[in-house]
């Protein structure tokens, strides 16, 4: 089909010009590596190369779609004033360059989302989630320094813990879009409701989330479902695959095979500490990663928490309220940690990199949307349109629900996988993903044969 004016990007001025390169899709396809990459969007051909270090989203994104369209995933996630940055990178126009029917009326429901004006609008939402976390945080700091009583420090243990469930909300939309409308105040807001706030680094998250985007549930490429040796969606995993993000295998040994045979008793439970996963990785990230935007700021904004999380536990008056109070703060947020999950695990999974031109197609075949009433959409901070924000990243989360039926109508009109269920529905998707998954690793073959002697020691050696 080919490409309409009102269903895409404009094509670069560059390629307006009289003498214009053709390049067939074979020869574009040659140019895929991080040291000569070549996308194409619109039709238009560009070398990205020299832009790679210096990407806002991280390297990542781009070598995942290197040498291939990259039309949609390019008009999701930018507005249309970064086009113009891509003509001192042209070197030429696609000779076969088509578009498929469904990319082309995402691209059409797009620049008609766009006209209206929703990308900007982002309603009252942040601010209104900034004020419930700062009463949250101060009825919590009040309970600990102000009350004798256990209960009340337990309650304020939970309160830390809503607290982060909200700062990642606001994490998540400063990261895809303007919040305050002012790009410096937004940094102020990423920083302070971030790293200061919850200990995890936005730059490390941005990076996390933005692979995680481009490459939804691709098995090698995504790091939202790379959770070896705990958890493994599919028995793929048992392949010792290569994680592009981690830069590693994710082995399937002796240690994971135990772990993995019970992970569906298991998730919950690790669900409830699961941040200290998260903890340590923007640690790990922000202190060792080659390229981090504003290096100092996110250094600085991590160790603010490690300041005064530690202190404020360390003004309750015994060791058992201390631990219970980590306990709970920790549990509560698993809820959130459990949400992130419910949207892709018992979704369709893949092997590889996403291909341009069915990009649309993956987003939803590997997305859940989560079934709940207007009313119940502070809950699920826009998770519950997840097809939604996946196809329009930049979109407030305010706008989802009523865009939600033209989605809908799309994936009917093209044939496309559009699943949602309720919020209970989805936990038990998920656990029946989990458990046919550990039935199938019980008896997969993998290094190491049965369970380890001392599982505890091999763990801490093979996987630190």
């Amino acid at each position: 089909m080919p490409p309409s004016a009102d269903a895409m990007p404009a094509p670069g001025d560059a390629a307006c010009a009289g003498d214009v390169r053709l390049i067939s899709s074979k020869e574009l396809r040659e140019h895929a590596s991080a040291a000569d990459l070549w996308i194409s969007i619109s039709g238009d051909v560009y070398d990205v190369t020299p832009w790679l270090p210096h990407h806002p989203g991280g390297d990542l994104p781009l070598i995942t779609l290197a040498g291939q369209d990259a039309t949609d995933a390019f008009a999701a996630y930018h507005p249309p004033s970064a086009r113009p940055l891509l003509r001192r990178f042209f070197v030429g126009r696609l000779s076969d360059y088509t578009v498929s029917p469904a990319s082309a009326d995402y691209r059409r429901l797009l620049a008609q989302l766009s006209s209206a004006g929703l990308f900007e609008r982002v309603g009252p939402t942040p601010r209104v989630q900034l004020a419930l976390m700062a009463v949250l945080f101060y009825a919590a700091l009040y309970l600990v320094l102000a009350c004798a009583s256990a209960s009340a420090h337990m309650l304020a243990g939970g309160l830390i813990g809503f607290v982060w469930i909200q700062s990642g909300w606001m994490g998540h939309d400063s990261g895809h879009h303007r919040i305050t409308g002012h790009p410096l105040l937004d940094r102020v807001v990423q920083v302070l409701s971030g790293n200061c706030l919850t200990g995890l680094s936005i730059a490390w998250w941005k990076c996390n989330h933005n692979t995680h985007h481009i490459a939804c549930n691709s098995l090698d490429h995504d790091p939202d479902l790379q959770h070896m040796p705990l958890f493994a969606v599919s028995p793929k995993l048992f392949g010792n695959i290569w994680s592009y993000f981690y830069q590693r295998t994710l082995a399937f040994d002796a240690a994971s095979k135990f772990l993995i045979s019970y992970q569906h008793w298991t998730f919950y439970p690790v669900m409830c500490i699961a941040r200290i996963n998260l903890l340590a990785q923007s640690a790990v990230f922000v202190l060792t990663e080659k390229r981090v935007p504003q290096r100092l700021l996110e250094i600085a904004g991590v160790a603010a928490f490690w300041a005064w999380y530690p202190l404020l536990v360390a003004c309750l008056p015994n060791w058992w309220e201390r631990v219970a109070f980590v306990l709970l703060s920790f549990t509560i947020c698993g809820i959130q940690h459990v949400q992130f999950c419910l949207n892709h695990f018992s979704s369709d999974v893949y092997v590889g990199p996403p291909k341009g031109n069915d990009w649309f197609e993956k987003q939803t075949a590997g997305t859940l949307d989560i079934l709940c009433p207007p009313w119940m959409d502070w809950f699920h901070g826009g998770l519950q349109f997840q097809i939604e924000h996946h196809l329009f990243p930049r979109l407030p989360r305010c706008h989802l629900r009523k865009v939600a039926p033209a989605v809908r109508d799309l994936c009917k009109k093209h044939g496309l996988t559009y699943s949602a269920a309720s919020f209970w529905d989805a936990n038990v998707l998920t656990w029946k993903t989990l458990r046919a998954a550990a039935l199938q690793a019980r008896s997969a073959t993998g290094g190491g044969g049965g369970a380890p002697k001392n599982l505890v020691w091999e763990a801490l050696n093979t996987h630190g």
